[in-house]
């Protein structure tokens, strides 16, 4: 019998993240989100302003 999660095996051996890892990985994910997001902000207030 086949197990589900045999294909997963490989990420098990290297263990959690690192408390800086993860902060970077966090970084990765939803900094350009923020990035993007303060972009906006900041043309829809120079817009309103003219």
């Amino acid at each position: 019998m086949l197990d589900p999660v045999l294909p997963l095996r490989p990420l098990w051996h290297m263990g959690s993240l690192h408390p800086y890892e993860q902060a970077l990985t966090l970084l990765l994910a939803f900094g350009p989100f923020l990035v993007l997001g303060l972009v906006i902000w900041r043309r829809r207030r120079e817009d309103d302003a003219e």
